[in-house]
């Protein structure tokens, strides 16, 4: 029995011409969660950007913006050694 591989497809709900721009436009994609293990950056990175700049049908491609749903953001359990620690490797205090 397989799974109906339709849920794991990510959907473009919007496409938008780019101002000033001939021939180019904006497409506002979106990914289900399920499609992504849980609290892992690299597989949500590797899947968007390594699945869709693989299309070899589009001359240009970038990336704009990256919006996580907080429903994601909360599988992610943060630094390893805390965010203290982090902060002072960074020298990043939030000043």
């Amino acid at each position: 029995w397989l799974t109906s591989l339709d849920r794991y497809k990510g959907r473009c709900y919007h496409i938008e011409p780019v101002p000033g721009e001939e021939s180019q436009f904006i497409a506002y994609v979106a990914y289900p969660l399920d499609l992504f293990e849980e609290g892992s950056v690299t597989n949500m990175f590797t899947s968007i950007v390594g699945n869709v700049f693989g299309f070899k049908a589009l001359r240009a491609l970038r990336l704009e913006d990256l919006r996580i749903p907080p429903a994601y953001t909360k599988t992610f359990q943060g630094p390893p050694h805390g965010i203290q620690v982090e902060r002072d490797k960074l020298n990043k205090y939030g000043h």
